[in-house]
Parts: C-alpha cells; sequence; structure tokens
C-alpha cells in the first residue's frame, strides 16, 4: 500500500499528495467507489477524476495537461499516446471489456427491435466518430450492417456516452448506442439487444501512467489498486468484464 511505501514521512506531506486520472465517461459511477476504496487503503494520497470522451482526454494529454492515470474506452488512443513518447509504456494493462447496445426510451415508442431496424428512427443518438469510442464502435457495426450513410443522415452526435444516454432517457431521441455499463444505470430507458457478433473491435479499457506525471509512486499505487481484488469487485459490481 501507498501508506506503508512512505513510512518514514510526516503525515502532513501525506496529505498533499493528490493525483488526477483522466477516466472515460462511462466509467463515471464505478469511479466513486474506486476512490472511496483507494483512499481508505492509501491515507496519503487523494485521487480526483476526470470525465470525458476518451479521444478529448487524449487531446489534454497531448497538449500537456497535468494529470497523472489516463483509462481510456478504447485501445486506440492510448495507442497513438504511447506512439507519441506521452505514455510510460510498461505501466499500460488492458484492463477492462465492455458490451455495445441499443437502447430506446421507456415504452420503445418508435419500435426498434435491433441494431439493423434504427434506421426506422426519426432521430439517433451517437457518440461523435472522430473521437469518442462509443462513437467509433457504433460507426463499425452500422458500416458492417451496411446502413451506415442510412443511419449517420439521422444521427445527433454527442461528445460522450453520457451525453448520448442522457438524451434516451429525456426521450429526445429514437434510440441511441451506448456500453451496457452505461445502459445498466440508465433511467427511464429499455435495452434492445448487444450488437451483432463480430460487427466491431473487443471494447477493452486499457489504463496506464502519463509520463508527464510527478507523482509517479501514487500513480503506480493506483495503478496496482485497479489490477486488484477489491476493485475488479467493484468494476464487476457495474457491469464491466475484468481482464
Amino acid at each position: 500500500m501507498y501508506k506503508r511505501q512512505l513510512a518514514g514521512c510526516g503525515r502532513k506531506e501525506e496529505a498533499k499528495t493528490e493525483i488526477t486520472v483522466l477516466a472515460a465517461a462511462s466509467l463515471t459511477d464505478v469511479c466513486d467507489e474506486l476512490k472511496t476504496a483507494f483512499e481508505e487503503e492509501n491515507e496519503g494520497v487523494t485521487v480526483t477524476f476526470s470525465f470525458g470522451g476518451s479521444g478529448a482526454l487524449q487531446a489534454q494529454i497531448e497538449e500537456g495537461a497535468p494529470a497523472d492515470v489516463f483509462i481510456s474506452a478504447a485501445t486506440k488512443q492510448m495507442e497513438e499516446l504511447k506512439a507519441q513518447g506521452l505514455m510510460e509504456e510498461d505501466s499500460i494493462t488492458e484492463l477492462l471489456e465492455n458490451k455495445v447496445v441499443l437502447i430506446v426510451p421507456e415504452g420503445n415508442p418508435a419500435g426498434i427491435n435491433s441494431f439493423e431496424e434504427v434506421t426506422k428512427a426519426d432521430l439517433i443518438g451517437l457518440g461523435e466518430t472522430a473521437g469518442v469510442p462509443v462513437g467509433q464502435y457504433s460507426e463499425e457495426i452500422f458500416t458492417s450492417l451496411g446502413i451506415w450513410e442510412q443511419v449517420k443522415a439521422k444521427a445527433n452526435f454527442g461528445s460522450d456516452v453520457r451525453t448520448v444516454l442522457s438524451w434516451v432517457e429525456a426521450g429526445a431521441v429514437d434510440c441511441g448506442v451506448v456500453y451496457a455499463t452505461d445502459a445498466m444505470t440508465g433511467e427511464n430507458t429499455e435495452t434492445i439487444c448487444p450488437a451483432p457478433a463480430d460487427t466491431h473491435k473487443p471494447v477493452i479499457y486499457p489504463a496506464g501512467i502519463i509520463k508527464a506525471s510527478e507523482k509517479k509512486e501514487a500513480a503506480r499505487a493506483f495503478m496496482e489498486f485497479l489490477k486488484g481484488d477489491e476493485a475488479a469487485g467493484l468494476f464487476e459490481k457495474y457491469g464491466f468484464t475484468v481482464l
């Protein structure tokens, strides 16, 4: 534990150690519990999370925003940062897997019963495809099904997966594509089905330490916690598959 590693340091010094974790928006709910559990075990460290679309978080790291750990909702963003020398390569681990699902407002007013039927919608909620992994997975799925151009013409694109979820919860769109873990937390929504098999890349969440971090010891302690049994139990509670 981090507090043991800091034996000999004064408690006043420990209290000043704060790490910033940039995390994909789909991790919002579980991270509250991760923060509590980690801080209870590591008295000298506090964790601050900043959530967003993985592409936007990648851009923050590229621009030099002060942060210590990055958890992405896709390998693409992590690989690009690694290629630029912005991550501690030996710290990167494939942490979690998720699923992509189709959701509709409660009662399914548009009568959409599959990914193939989303073209029946007047308005479809998707993640933005340039930097939001759930949008990138959505484009892969609908391209594989041969209906991407029709879907794109009816799509409203959100800055992260939670924005898409909020649109479906409010009935502002006829359907939306989100992760299974987000669908679990949605209110006034129904999950129709997972994406058809083999229509998109696996939804892998890698985590790693940002090379510019000035708090590497605390960041390493947090990474070890993420790979431990207590964190695994919390991730599974919120619907993630632990790798």
